[in-house]
């Protein structure tokens, strides 16, 4: 089991006639690994994280808070390396981020809705063994994912974006 801070940083984009930036801001991942095998694992997760979109366009700037869950699952490469008490991994998967406006005054567009968004994930890390059940990880991962509209024509720039989440935490194993 894992629980990590997070930092959660997305590509500026545009399309359509509308751009998008969104604030940087961090959050928190828990997440289960099951040791398939020595070189395998299976691994699940989610994350909290809370950002604000800006669409600007010929209607001018439009702002949506949201909270940002992340639901995932992927496969974990455990890769051999000869470092005494570092475990290093590869992980590749896919899953969702669901935008959940926050509806907060002067952060919201009227009609704003949840949205979910399909992802690609991927990413590498590695843990610094502690004790026997405790280890630090060290941890990248980037979703690929395409832009939110919150369900308003007016914010959808049909384009795609990326996310990139570091993280630092700490591992119990049992």
């Amino acid at each position: 089991m894992s629980a990590q801070g997070t930092g959660f940083f997305t590509k500026d984009s545009s399309g359509q006639g509308v751009s998008r930036t969104t604030s940087e801001t961090g959050g928190l991942t828990i997440g289960y690994r099951y040791h398939l095998n020595r070189w395998l694992s299976a691994e699940g997760n989610y994350g909290y994280d809370r950002n604000t979109q800006s669409y600007f366009g010929g209607f001018g700037e439009s702002r949506v808070q949201a909270n940002v869950h992340t639901v995932t699952g992927n496969a974990v490469v455990n890769l051999p390396l000869a470092i005494r008490r570092v475990s290093t991994y590869a992980l590749a998967g896919g899953g969702g981020l669901i935008f959940d406006p926050t509806g907060n005054h002067g952060a919201s567009v009227p009609g704003a809705d949840t949205q979910g968004k399909g992802a690609f994930l991927y990413g590498g890390g590695a843990d610094y063994t502690l004790t026997q059940h405790l280890s630090l990880r060290a941890e990248y991962r980037g979703f690929v994912y395409k832009n939110p509209d919150f369900g308003l024509r007016g914010l959808n720039t049909d384009s795609w974006t990326h996310t990139a989440q570091p993280s630092a935490g700490f591992v119990y194993r049992f």
